[in-house]
């Protein structure tokens, strides 16, 4: 009998959109560092009331904070949106389906700020929050320290 896969996960993996991979903790761990410093490069965004690159910055350290998620079960994603698919496949008993949705919004946030130039200090806020619990929540799950 083989191992179990998740119908959403095993249909990102026939599409080619998620792919297993040989993942160190290294990888991991840039993972986090890159978002602990998009997150706080979104924080001086913010302050200087550069509300685009604070939502970029803000959605690219959830996407980082995912990414190790993602990593640490030995896969790789293909696109954003499979991240996003793949993260809610297979951390939804770890992550709460609030911060899954937020990450999905912030996505969207990130596409109007970059390709609609479409920006607010609201969505700038919203990106950062998401950021600041994704960041938690991935330390949490992943064991690691400041969480």
């Amino acid at each position: 009998m083989g191992i179990r896969v998740n119908p959403e996960v095993q249909r990102l993996l026939n599409e080619r959109k998620l792919v297993k991979a040989q993942i160190s903790r290294d990888m991991i761990s840039k993972e986090i560092a890159a978002a602990e410093s998009d997150l706080s490069d979104a924080t001086d965004s913010l302050q200087s009331n550069k509300f685009k690159w604070a939502t970029i910055q803000g959605y690219y350290s959830m996407f980082h904070s995912a990414r190790a998620l993602l990593y640490s079960k030995g896969f790789r994603e293909k696109s954003h949106f499979a991240l996003f698919l793949a993260l809610r496949a297979i951390f939804s008993k770890e992550i709460e389906d609030s911060l899954i949705r937020q990450f999905e919004e912030c996505m969207s946030l990130r596409q109007e700020a970059d390709y609609g130039l479409s920006f607010s200090e609201n969505g700038a806020l919203e990106a950062i929050n998401g950021a600041e619990k994704m960041l938690a929540k991935s330390k949490q799950i992943l064991k690691l320290g400041d969480a």
